[in-house]
């Protein structure tokens, strides 16, 4: 094909009502619509944010499940964990606090 004749192709394709609005329709949605890439690549960003965070709290779930059932079931682990964390004591005990400083 000699140049000419492709030239005059490519104003006949540009000049096209369809081709012309086909580019218009294929621009819009490609950059500037709701769902446009992106937006996709957003949307790709918060699910892999949301997996890993569903994953924490599924393992963070299941820690606290085996926690429980350890306090239910062994008497001297659930005073050792009354006194760790609310400060419990028996009548003639005496509790220090000792705070590490980093």
């Amino acid at each position: 094909m000699d140049k000419s004749r492709l030239k005059s192709l490519l104003i006949k394709a540009i000049s096209n009502k369809f081709i012309i609005s086909f580019l218009i329709f294929f621009f819009w949605v490609f950059f500037f619509d709701q769902h446009s890439i992106w937006e996709r690549k957003e949307y790709k960003s918060r699910i892999e944010a949301l997996t890993k965070e569903k994953e924490y709290f599924l393992n963070k779930i299941k820690k606290d499940k085996n926690r429980i059932h350890e306090l239910k079931t062994n008497r001297e682990n659930l005073e050792k964990f009354a006194r760790e964390q609310y400060l419990m004591k028996k009548k003639d005990e005496d509790i220090f606090i000792i705070i590490e400083e980093e």
